[in-house]
């Protein structure tokens, strides 16, 4: 009978034991799953952030080096005319004091008094200003430099092609400048035909993404405007190169030995866009050639970060920070101040402020340089 008593229990003791959680147990249970639930939201905000900002650098990066990759070759092969590699021989050509020829019209005005015709000039440009009268896509970025190649393209044309753009007929001697290739010259044995090749490249305020600037071109003969049968040839066409590219600034590496002497090819200085470089290898006290380009590309992203903020200061080319900063690319008495883009004063979610950006820079050696 005790044994039986010492395993009964009362009805209280059976609740307390079939009892659940307690209200303090539950609240604090749930304490614990919110803050566990909260940390791994937060892990997954800041790696979902980690990975757009590293997918923004990629494609600044990838776009950059799309930009590059298309200047780099076009300056490097600038002064290159086929079989001659001296321009002086090459009849046709103009210089800056001629009145426009009749040669290549309508594209030898098109961009300036016979714009495609000074093969004197190889590789010219702007400082800070897009100077040309070509129109531009829609507005030229007012403080971005231009940069100008002329050289021949590295294929040549079979003497049987039509005639039309502007070409080079040259032979180990020397050269002429034609849009008809029929002529005796063109079509002698020791010649090659090669089209003319002139680059303008500039950068504009917007892109075919409306408000996105972009590193753009006017192409001598360009692939689509240029064969249209409404359009004569030669012409001129607006190419985008690359969506994104927010500044271009140039500068000439000058070998001042005129091809001559043990230092010959390399650059002694180096001069802003635009610098007065006229005759470079005709004067006998100073002669000079451009044997280097140094390109600099500021490359912004796509779209706007909502809560960054671009502080960084941007020093290049002839911006520099001697000269102050300033956070309007766009305003021509800023024109050699460093770029910083959280002073611009568009505080809107697309204002410039909040793009993030990549600067890259490269020094192109010209290979038809004389002594290079």
């Amino acid at each position: 009978m005790s044994q039986l008593r010492s395993h009964h229990r009362s009805p209280s003791a059976r609740r307390r034991a079939v009892a659940g959680l307690t209200l303090v147990e539950l609240l604090v249970a749930m304490t614990i799953g919110l803050v566990l639930i909260a940390g791994a939201t937060q892990v997954y905000v800041d790696s979902h952030a980690a990975y757009a900002v590293n997918e923004t650098t990629a494609r600044l990066q990838e776009n950059a080096r799309y930009a590059i990759s298309v200047l780099e070759p076009d300056i490097r092969m600038s002064g290159y005319w086929g079989l001659t590699n001296v321009s002086d021989g090459i009849g046709g050509k103009a210089l800056p004091t001629d009145a426009q020829l009749a040669l290549g019209a309508p594209a030898a005005s098109t961009c300036g008094v016979n714009f495609p015709l000074l093969l004197g000039f190889p590789v010219q440009g702007t400082n800070d200003s897009y100077a040309a009268t070509c129109a531009a896509n829609s507005a030229a970025m007012l403080n971005a430099d231009t940069i100008t190649v002329r050289r021949a393209s590295t294929i040549t044309v079979p003497p049987a092609s039509a005639s039309g753009p502007l070409r080079i007929c040259s032979t180990r001697t020397s050269g002429v400048l034609v849009t008809d290739i029929t002529g005796t010259f063109c079509q002698g044995v020791d010649t090659r035909i090669y089209n003319l090749i002139v680059n303008l490249y500039y950068v504009d305020q917007s892109s075919s993404q409306a408000g996105v600037p972009s590193l753009r071109s006017k192409a001598l003969n360009g692939p689509a405007a240029c064969t249209a049968p409404a359009s004569p040839l030669p012409c001129f066409q607006d190419i985008e190169i690359e969506p994104g590219v927010e500044d271009l600034q140039v500068q000439y590496g000058v070998d001042l030995t005129g091809g001559t002497g043990a230092a010959s090819g390399a650059a002694t200085e180096y001069l802003d866009a635009g610098a007065a470089l006229t005759n470079l290898l005709t004067s006998p006290t100073a002669p000079a050639q451009i044997v280097a380009v140094r390109i600099w590309l500021l490359v912004r992203s796509d779209s706007p970060e909502s809560g960054f903020v671009d502080d960084r200061i941007y020093e290049y080319g002839d911006r520099l920070t001697s000269n102050g900063t300033t956070g309007d690319l766009t305003n021509v008495a800023d024109i050699t101040k460093a770029y910083r883009p959280s002073l611009s004063a568009d505080n809107s979610f697309t204002g410039v402020k909040h793009y993030r950006r990549l600067l890259v820079s490269k020094t192109i050696q010209i290979r038809n340089a004389l002594a290079n």
